[in-house]
């Protein structure tokens, strides 16, 4: 079975939370053969509740830790993509990360794996089927739209 290619091509767009505070939006561009195939039906939500500042986003301490979780998520699934993380939303209180799965199970144990040399992340789950991806649909629609002009 040939390698699946997952592109890491990113973009970021800003979006506002219904209480008006900024959401920033970071989506995962190229994603129409991994969803061809068919085999990445099941979408996980992780969400990371936090004190915000007056603008919605975590403090300094708590975005790089964040960050660290996300580059641990990025590596673990990178080498083994049994999951790709599609979008990364935060503001407004909360780091969402989005990802689409083969397995819950297999899904649970590299999480794990790759969150492991962290200190416990207050961490809350939610996964259901999305075979037609219509979550990642509704965020490309975020992005803007680059006009070639720098």
């Amino acid at each position: 079975m040939a390698k699946l290619k997952i592109s890491n091509e990113w973009w970021t767009a800003p979006a506002e939370a219904d209480n008006g505070q900024l959401i920033l939006v970071t989506g995962r561009r190229d994603m129409d053969n991994i969803i061809a195939t068919g085999d990445f039906n099941i979408r996980i939500d992780i969400t990371w509740r936090y004190q915000p500042d007056e603008t919605g986003m975590p403090d300094l301490e708590t975005a790089k830790l964040m960050e660290q979780a996300t580059d641990a998520l990025q590596g673990a699934f990178d080498k083994d993509p049994v999951a790709v993380n599609t979008g990364i939303y935060t503001g407004a209180g909360e780091r969402n990360w989005v990802f689409y799965t083969r397995s819950l199970h297999i899904f649970q144990k590299k999480l794990n794996e790759a969150l492991a040399s962290l200190p416990l992340l207050p961490l809350e789950f939610h996964a259901e089927e999305d075979a037609d991806w219509a979550e990642y649909t509704q965020m490309r629609e975020t992005e803007i739209a680059d006009d070639g002009e720098d």
